[in-house]
């Protein structure tokens, strides 16, 4: 069951509907220059966020307002042809395989007396798109949703035999062939500039499952990677390079993203650490609780036979103050010699995921449940009476931390942090070394999360309410792909001397408050 934050501000229905705001700035007579590119045949390599996903699905308005699309739109300008896509057959965005839906239906956020309803949920419908109803002709959006790196390099990554399993649904519509790759796809239309969006997933998985994964570095064998793994550098690098390698034989040119940091996306940010808000005497009973069960455990640790000293210490870490007010969570770790109980208090710099059920947390998850059985033994505790082995394990298993799927400790975001600038450390070079335009899709994020003003509004991070990204809290809207079209303008422009315009950004929407989506 995923339950959405439900203490956030919202704007009111006029500042996150999806209608646009203002008209397209372009001059009539206005004449642009494409510089040294050559913008005739442009082709775009990616994943969810090149394809136009959003609100946990791919859709045709989100297609449409998929940022490689926006960008066609100006190449236009100066001699770009046409861009196609492979579009969804509706605005549901569900899947069906045989008949069989197997993915759901996209986010929507409805509306009571003109505020939003928390959490969303997937729109009833019968979605049309059917995966073994093969699409013909070439596409020049080969953005994948669900794609790593080095399933871009993979054949039968599009054969509908592969499902479920290591073929990709969304490949599967329009591969050209059963053994085909989508890179292999992408240049046999011979692009004169590219896109390259890729590496997001390669971490992303591992995160958006609160670190459930394995950290493949050192693991040179993709094919053994399960789908939450992260992808080793090398594996990364080598396939990047072999990308890069084939996209720039036929191009004039291209641009690449690097991997912005997950901590500047709501999924991770929107449900804060510390938000078990307690009164003073509710503070007061956990601080007692704890106190008891660290009593408790130095007592079976004497008892088994370890030093009083040391016991004393071991067990002292469990001895946790709360206090009035917002208190971290506690949170399950691995056991150890040195955490035999597996628990703590969160760090500050621990994340929880958007998708964390709080109707668990206002009864107890993250901290204790308080069952009358463990209050009958904390009574005998407070009139100084012995727990017999039964009820001292009663208070031991009271607490109640937050499973590991649900956050991300500090050891998981080390490991993405590690992964993550090493593969923008690969991104950054071959675009040097390949002079390519580079986008720093980590810093423009970045900038979301603090806050981007544009001529009629702001654009942040903040869930349903900021405009910059979508109902699952990962993708973003027509808006904030918008900025990221406006960033690569502002990149190849640098990088080849073009003087392509920008998009108005207030003319894109953000978030849908309607159940209408057809």
């Amino acid at each position: 069951m995923k339950n959405y934050i439900k203490y956030l501000p919202f704007l009111a229905f006029g500042l996150i509907a999806c209608e646009p705001e203002f008209e397209e700035g372009i001059e009539e007579n206005e004449v642009y220059n494409a510089g040294e590119a050559d913008f005739s045949n442009y082709v775009s390599l990616g994943n969810s966020l090149t394809a136009g996903y959003a609100d946990n699905a791919l859709y045709v308005q989100g297609q449409e307002n998929s940022f490689p699309n926006i960008l066609s739109g100006q190449f236009e300008l100066v001699g770009g042809g046409e861009f196609t896509q492979p579009l969804m057959a509706d605005n549901l965005g569900g899947l069906k395989l045989n008949g069989n839906q197997i993915t759901n239906n996209r986010l929507v956020l409805s509306s009571n007396a003109g505020q939003p309803v928390i959490p969303p949920s997937p729109i009833a419908g019968d979605p049309q798109t059917e995966v073994t109803n093969k699409l013909s002709g070439s596409f020049n959006n080969m953005g994948v949703p669900g794609a790593k790196s080095y399933h871009l390099l993979a054949p039968g990554y599009g054969n509908v035999a592969g499902l479920p399993g290591q073929a990709n649904p969304y490949f599967v519509r329009f591969s050209s062939s059963d053994n085909a790759t989508v890179l292999g796809d992408a240049l046999a239309q011979n692009p004169s500039f590219f896109s390259l969006w890729i590496g997001n997933n390669d971490i992303l998985g591992y995160a958006t499952s609160g670190g459930t994964g394995v950290d493949q570095t050192g693991n040179l064998d993709p094919s053994t990677y399960a789908p939450n793994d992260i992808t080793d550098p090398n594996v990364f690098a080598s396939v990047y390079s072999q990308l890069i390698g084939g996209l720039t034989e036929s191009a004039s040119g291209g641009v690449v993203y690097n991997i912005p940091n997950i901590t500047d996306i709501p999924f991770f940010t929107t449900v804060p650490n510390n938000a078990l808000v307690l009164d003073a005497q509710t503070a007061g009973n956990l601080t007692g609780f704890f106190q008891a069960l660290a009593g408790i455990f130095t007592q079976g640790l004497i008892q088994q036979g370890v030093p009083a000293q040391q016991a004393q210490a071991i067990a002292g870490q469990y001895a946790i103050t709360f206090n009035e007010g917002p208190n971290r969570f506690i949170i399950d770790v691995p056991v150890t010699q040195t955490n035999p109980l597996g628990f703590r208090q969160m760090q500050p710099e621990e994340l929880l995921l958007l998708t964390i059920n709080q109707g668990a947390l206002a009864q107890g998850y993250g901290s204790v449940a308080l069952s009358p059985e463990v209050l009958q033994v904390l009574g005998l505790l407070q009139q100084g009476g012995s727990p017999s082995p039964e009820q001292a394990q009663l208070v031991l298993s009271a607490v109640n931390g937050i499973d590991d799927e649900d956050a991300l400790d500090a050891a998981e975001l080390q490991n993405i942090s590690n992964a993550r600038t090493a593969y923008n450390s690969t991104i950054q070079g071959l675009a040097q070394a390949n002079n390519l335009a580079f986008v720093d899709a980590d810093g423009l994020l970045q900038n979301v999360s603090q806050g981007i003003s544009f001529p009629g509004g702001i654009v942040t991070s903040d869930f349903v309410s900021g405009g910059g990204f979508s109902l699952d809290g990962v993708h973003l809207t027509p808006r904030g792909y918008a900025l990221v079209a406006n960033e690569t303008l502002r990149a190849i422009n640098m990088t080849y001397g073009s003087d392509l315009p920008e998009v108005n950004i207030g003319a894109y929407g953000t978030v849908t408050l309607s159940d209408n989506v057809n």
